[in-house]
């Protein structure tokens, strides 16, 4: 997702000249425990896993697991993209964590509330089944956090709070900035590109997958030839093992060189 012109967010007015809004006072992501009340993000737990094969998934929100609505504050708004569901189900049969690293500067902007953003989430969890984790960053890009992708630190906290360590983790994104994250945080990026995502970013990322179920599928067959052969090591790093279904045709979309609105 990509920054657009300030507008009116969908299912929120515009914030009013006369009120005044202050951004989070730190600049720390928002962990949002499946079933809870959002929270600060807590220190990070120490890992619990083993070496070992793939532990966790981590998704962007949105253009990756539903459809990209600018600064969306309205749950009737919310659209999971077609086979997500069925992707995320196989993880959830194999016992591996699920969660969603998701950039929200809406919120620093003004233009969606916490409990809006909390009412998006809950019916995406309706659509598609629960998530372990939502680490969320709530900042502008200009406040200089480090929890904003392609920083590391939504990566980090998600992982902290399931207790896995990044290098046993994979991060599935539609733009550069999903897989830069997953990079810098010492984890494994798949682009699932869309029409916005940039060419140079399809030329960039390490690995690629036409669609979130084909990355998933992949990965879980990669995962399970490891357990067939007794291995006892985290995901591939990236460039190691590319994902099936490369696209190799024309670069598939393009868009300005802006920041995600996300």
């Amino acid at each position: 997702m990509r920054t657009v012109p300030d507008i009116p967010p969908a299912g929120a007015a515009a914030p009013s000249p006369q009120s005044a809004w202050s951004p989070p006072p730190a600049l720390v992501p928002w962990l949002f425990p499946a079933g809870e009340a959002p929270a600060r993000a807590a220190p990070p737990a120490p890992a619990r896993d083993a070496e070992g094969p793939l532990r966790a998934v981590l998704f962007d929100r949105d253009g990756t697991l539903v459809e990209d609505v600018p600064y969306n504050g309205a749950p009737e708004r919310v659209r999971p993209v077609p086979g997500v569901r069925a992707a995320l189900d196989m993880l959830r049969g194999r016992g591996i964590a699920i969660g969603v690293v998701s950039n929200q500067s809406g919120i620093a902007r003004g233009l969606v509330s916490r409990e809006r953003l909390t009412a998006v989430q809950r019916r995406v969890e309706e659509l598609l089944g629960p998530f372990a984790v939502w680490a969320v960053c709530p900042h502008g890009p200009e406040e200089g956090c480090g929890c904003r992708k392609p920083a590391p630190g939504l990566v980090h906290a998600a992982c902290a709070r399931l207790g896995v360590r990044p290098e046993h983790t994979v991060v599935i994104g539609d733009i550069g900035a999903d897989v830069r994250a997953a990079r810098a945080a010492g984890a494994r990026g798949v682009l699932v590109p869309t029409p916005v995502t940039l060419p140079r970013e399809i030329a960039e990322a390490p690995e690629t997958a036409p669609t979130v179920h084909a990355a998933v599928r992949a990965l879980l067959r990669e995962h399970d030839h490891d357990r067939s052969a007794g291995a006892r090591r985290g995901p591939a790093r990236p460039g190691q093992r590319p994902v099936p279904d490369r696209p190799r045709g024309p670069d598939r979309g393009a868009c300005g060189e802006t920041e995600g609105h996300r």
